[in-house]
C-alpha cells in the first residue's frame, strides 16, 4: 500500500498538478491539505475519473482537508472535537478494513508573538487528547504540521531555534504526540538525512536549498514496522509541463499492508 500526504494550496488552481501526479506515482491512499475548497464545490467526479473517492472537509477560502482514496474506505472523523473555531483541519477515514487514516492541517501560529500562536499549542493539545481515543493497531496521522521538529530539518539549523516553527513549545506538543506510540516514518529510515517539504516561493528558496521539514507521516508500530520506504517527492515541488507547482512536495511511503 502506497500512503501519502500533500499540502497542495489551492486546490482548483492544482488540479492538472495534481492529476499528474497521481498518474506518476499511483499512490492508494492520499491525505491532502489547505484546500481551499468548500464541499460542495469539491471535484468529485475529477478525481473519480481518475480511479479515486473522496472524503472531505472542506472550508471556503481557508483550511480544508481530504482524504483521497482508491481502496474500499469509510468516513469515521470529520474536524478536531472542541476546536471548530480553527476550521475544517481533520479528517479520518477507515481505509480497507486495515488502515485507520487521519490528516490533519496543524494551525500555523503566524509568529510567537501573534495571538495564533497560544492558540496553536492549544489546538496541539486537543489533537493529543483526540489521538487517544482511537483502538485500531494500524494508525497513521500525516499532514502539514507546521512544526520543525529538530535543527536537523530546518535550513537554518539551530539559527532559528526559538522561532515560530521552532520553538520548544512547539516541539513538545509534537513529541507529546509522538509519545502515544507513533514513529516519525521519514526520520525512521533517513536518521541523518536533511531534507525538507517546504520552501517559501520567495526569493529562490527552493534552488538554494532554504527549506523545512514540516510535513510528515506519523504511524503506529505495526505501521512503523511495515514500511518498506518513505520518499519526499522533490520533483513534485518543481514545475511540471508549465504547471505551478504548490509550495510543499508531497510526502509517500510504501507499506507491506
Amino acid at each position: 500500500m502506497r500512503i501519502a500526504t500533500w499540502n497542495v494550496n489551492g486546490l482548483r488552481a492544482r488540479l492538472d498538478f495534481i492529476k499528474l501526479w497521481l498518474q506518476a506515482r499511483q499512490p492508494n491512499v492520499v491525505g491532502m491539505q489547505e484546500l481551499k475548497t468548500p464541499e460542495d464545490e469539491f471535484p468529485y467526479d475529477f478525481f473519480a475519473d481518475l480511479g479515486y473517492r473522496a472524503l472531505v472537509h472542506g472550508q471556503k477560502s481557508w483550511n480544508g482537508v481530504a482524504v483521497l482514496t482508491n481502496l474500499d474506505s469509510e468516513l469515521r472523523q470529520s474536524g478536531l472535537p472542541g476546536e471548530a473555531d480553527w476550521g475544517a483541519r481533520l479528517i479520518t477515514a477507515d481505509i480497507d478494513s486495515r488502515l485507520e487514516f487521519t490528516t490533519v492541517y496543524c494551525p500555523n501560529g503566524k509568529s510567537t508573538e501573534h495571538e495564533d500562536y497560544p492558540n496553536k499549542l492549544t489546538w496541539y493539545d486537543s489533537l493529543h487528547s483526540h489521538w487517544q481515543t482511537g483502538d485500531h493497531s494500524h494508525r497513521v496521522i500525516c499532514g502539514d504540521f507546521n512544526v520543525v521538529p529538530a535543527p536537523l530539518d530546518s535550513w537554518r539549523g539551530e539559527q532559528a531555534d526559538g522561532d515560530v516553527f521552532h520553538t520548544e513549545a512547539e516541539r513538545a506538543r509534537l513529541q507529546q504526540l509522538l509519545s502515544t506510540g507513533l514513529t516519525d516514518l521519514y526520520r525512521q529510515q533517513y536518521p541523518d538525512a536533511q531534507t525538507f517539504s517546504w520552501w517559501d516561493y520567495r526569493g529562490g528558496a527552493f534552488h538554494r536549498k532554504q527549506g523545512l521539514r514540516i510535513d510528515f507521516i506519523l504511524g503506529s508500530e505495526a505501521v512503523a514496522g511495515a514500511v518498506e520506504d518513505v520518499v519526499i517527492d522533490r520533483d513534485f515541488r518543481k514545475k511540471q509541463e508549465g504547471l505551478t507547482a504548490s509550495d510543499h512536495a508531497p510526502v509517500y511511503a510504501d507499506l507491506r499492508l
